[in-house]
């Protein structure tokens, strides 16, 4: 059975840094393209942050390019989201995702992904 849970999540003033967790039970972790997506109130769920299978090249939505890092520990079979200089508008529940078979141009597809965490909420005081 395959598990994702999240943590880390909380409420941060505008500027603070905070960084979320996802660890991954039930799958060869290491294969898996790993990825944080976030949905705001009233809004549809959006992409955030991947790292496609283990090539370990990142890529990021323009809107937290340069303040959010993404990052993973195979050895732990766990993903990282640091967040930087947060915003108000960065404020969601956050949530990861896995996936063993999704292609490239798939990535940012919320969709293409089989496997999902719970999500954990962040908040960002202004």
């Amino acid at each position: 059975q395959v598990q994702l849970e999240e943590s880390g999540g909380g409420l941060v003033q505008a500027g603070d840094s905070l960084r979320i967790s996802c660890t991954v039970s039930g799958r060869t972790f290491s294969r898996d393209t790993v990825a944080w997506f976030r949905q705001a109130p009233g809004k549809e769920r959006e992409f955030v942050a991947a790292v496609f299978r283990s090539y370990d090249r990142s890529y990021y939505a323009d809107s937290v390019k340069s303040r959010f890092t993404i990052s993973r520990d195979n050895a732990k079979s766990t993903v990282y989201l640091q967040m930087n200089s947060l915003k108000p508008e960065d404020t969601a529940v956050y949530y990861c995702a896995v996936d063993g078979r999704l292609i490239l141009s798939a990535i940012r597809t919320s969709d293409s992904y089989d496997y999902w965490g719970q999500g954990t909420q962040v908040t960002v005081s202004s």
